[in-house]
């Protein structure tokens, strides 16, 4: 080989590694692109998954609000459908009515609760008279006046009770 020759031969191994080490050079800047692009991307779809799981949950809290508004209005219809039981005023067609409503308010997740003799609970009981007994050990709902209702594990009716204490 002449000098020339490897003179040019050497530039042109000087040229291609610099091109080569361009391409890289490029290529870098777009890897990085692409991942700050991918980054982007996964916070936005994480964002998204985070927005329809609190547009889900808003929803069924809605839906059971309203619900529940629902019940509340129908609590004096069940008290009176259980006052008329039980003085034996319940009969025929109106027992039928009587029993379908109770029996789809239960399954909606509505339950009654009128406990007697249990430990007094202010969450779920309220006070309407005072007594006190040897009989009972700690404060006690010993007489339902008004039953309570739970919606779904939430009071939405305390029970009006008469309370017991122990004496001293």
């Amino acid at each position: 080989m002449t000098e020339k020759e490897n003179t040019g031969a050497e530039s042109s191994e000087q040229e291609l590694s610099d091109a080569v080490e361009e391409a890289l050079a490029e290529a870098s800047v777009v890897v990085d692109e692409v991942a700050t692009l991918t980054a982007d991307l996964q916070r936005l779809q994480a964002d998204y998954s985070n927005y329809r799981k609190r547009v889900e949950r808003e929803r069924a809290a809605a839906h059971e609000f309203s619900t529940s508004l629902v019940i509340l209005e129908l609590l004096p219809v069940l008290d009176d459908i259980s006052r008329a039981e039980a003085h034996g005023e319940l009969t025929g067609g109106f027992k039928a009515v009587a029993d379908q409503l109770i029996s789809i308010t239960t399954k909606l997740g509505l339950a009654k609760f009128e406990d007697i003799n249990v430990p007094f609970d202010p969450m779920i009981h309220e006070a309407l008279m005072h007594n006190t007994s040897t009989d009972v050990t700690e404060t006690t709902a010993t007489q339902v006046l008004r039953p309570g209702y739970k919606f779904k594990e939430r009071v939405i009716r305390t029970a009006q009770v008469a309370v017991t204490d122990p004496e001293n």
